[in-house]
């Protein structure tokens, strides 16, 4: 059975960091994508980055040049290093283990953390 387990979330001032980290088991992650989803109140869950197996990485727009996505495969882990947070970033973020067949931002396919709550406020 695979299971993602997310930390690193909770509250920040604008223009602070947060890194955000997914431990995987029970699957291969080494020869999977792991990638990172957001949720705000009342939205639709929103493709945030993803990382291949092989190190490849596609961002949203939104978060270009301030997110970074990475991953530790001795470690089943997959970060999410989040600096110059605004306001609109307020969202529970979900880790995501896919193929990296269907490393498409549209898909929600694959396995889901339970999610961890960033909230960016003065």
């Amino acid at each position: 059975q695979v299971q993602l387990v997310e930390s690193g979330g909770g509250l920040v001032q604008p223009g602070g960091s947060l890194r955000l980290s997914c431990a995987a088991s029970g699957t291969i992650f080494s020869r999977s994508a792991g990638g990172w989803y957001r949720q705000a109140p009342g939205k639709e869950r929103d493709f945030v980055a993803f990382i291949s197996s092989g190190g490849s990485t596609i961002y949203a727009d939104s978060v270009k040049g301030r997110f970074t996505i990475s991953r530790d495969n001795a470690k089943n882990t997959v970060y999410l290093q989040m600096n110059s947070l605004k306001a609109e970033d307020t969202a529970v973020y979900y880790c995501n283990v896919r193929s990296d067949v269907v490393m498409k931002a549209h898909m929600l396919t694959g396995y889901w953390g339970q999610g961890t709550q960033v909230t960016v406020s003065s």
